[in-house]
């Protein structure tokens, strides 16, 4: 197994199209041509991390958080970022970073924190804009059939709930080819009209280039007419945070003491208390002030997330409780998800979970 091999399954559960523009994801250091052998599963990628891939003889790191965020001028050492490159060139260890592909995911980091919760009726908070797209391509009515199964087989047609959706009208086509053309259908120099298949179908923008390909395998014509468009649909099973429900309301104060209990944290920071009871919870996995505004749309009680500032809890006004647990402990209990996935994809070895504690922040 090589590096490519892992990513090609991490991109399965979090296509790393779907990441935030901003974000650095994908293999950062290394080569993806490099046999695995073994993986090791963080967090964050720090140089007591690169000494735990070593004593475990890991040349592979799963980092959620990309240890190269922004862009690295030299490398002499003199920061953390650039003492762990160092340290991961020199042992071949290869570092591939998740982080806001698995954060947009359906299965991903927010739907990690509504498990935790025992939170029902999740659905996507924030949808993700421009994520499906729309093939249109013509094609001789006989062929049609075969083309569209072949569209249908490479992931093509699916939209929400829904696969195997396309629009098709008949109608005719002309065309006329040159000295140079070599046409399947008619005679080059002569004027052919041919019973044509409109077919339209969409897709998710991260198989683009696998719906080409098959397009122009399976299409029988020598050039092939077809066009691209971005829809506007909202995606429901992409896009940051989520929402969902617990099993019976809970009063405030309990719901918080919940909250703290089951993510795991030393201190909940939260925003005034409403007297109202908590049925509908919105969770956004790290810094997640931008998602209030979303969470009050959506009509959620509170909203579970980390990062908050001063004025952001005074946005909350009286329409939703804001609950900060902290940006580590939000996302703490990803990497144990990611090995567990890992572990039903690849059986021939061990997937290890790190045991190296990464939480810049300390309590009293």
């Amino acid at each position: 197994m090589i590096v490519q091999d892992v990513i090609n399954h991490l991109h399965d559960l979090a296509p790393l199209a779907y990441a935030e523009d901003f974000d650095n994801v994908g293999l950062l250091v290394g080569n993806k041509n490099q046999s695995v052998s073994g993986i090791l599963v963080t967090l964050d990628t720090l140089e007591a991390v690169i000494d735990e891939a070593i004593e475990n003889n890991c040349n592979l790191i799963v980092s959620f958080h990309p240890i190269i965020f922004k862009g690295l001028k030299k490398l002499t050492g003199k920061t953390y970022v650039e003492r762990v490159v160092i340290k991961a060139i020199q042992n071949n260890i290869a570092i591939f970073s998740i982080h806001t592909a698995l954060d947009n995911a359906i299965e991903g980091v927010n739907s990690i924190i509504c498990d935790q919760l025992g939170l029902k009726n999740k659905k996507i908070l924030i949808p993700q804009s421009g994520t499906i797209k729309k093939l249109k391509t013509y094609v001789p009515k006989i062929n049609a059939e075969e083309l569209r199964q072949a569209l249908f087989n490479a992931g093509a047609g699916s939209i929400g709930n829904y696969e195997s959706c396309s629009f098709n009208v008949d109608g005719e086509g002309t065309y006329l080819g040159n000295e140079d053309s070599n046409p399947v259908i008619g005679q080059k120099g002569q004027l052919h009209t041919e019973n044509e298949t409109a077919i339209s179908v969409t897709f998710k923008k991260h198989i683009e280039s696998k719906v080409l390909k098959t397009l122009f395998n399976a299409h029988p014509y020598e050039e092939i007419a077809y066009e691209i468009t971005t829809l506007e649909n909202t995606n429901q099973h992409i896009g940051m945070g989520m929402l969902g429900e617990l099993e019976e309301p809970m009063n405030e104060q309990d719901c918080l003491n919940f909250i703290k209990h089951k993510m795991n944290t030393e201190c909940v920071r939260h925003s005034n208390l409403l007297n109202k009871p908590i049925k509908s919870i919105a969770v956004l996995g790290g810094s997640g002030s931008f998602a209030i505004n979303a969470a009050k749309a959506a009509n959620a009680d509170l909203l579970v997330t980390a990062d908050l500032k001063y004025h952001d809890f005074l946005s909350a006004e009286k329409d939703i409780v804001l609950a900060d647990i902290g940006h580590y402990e939000s996302e703490q209990f990803t990497k144990s998800f990611l090995v567990d996935y890992l572990s039903k994809k690849i059986t021939n070895f061990a997937i290890i979970l790190s045991k190296t504690n990464t939480n810049p922040i300390k309590y009293l």
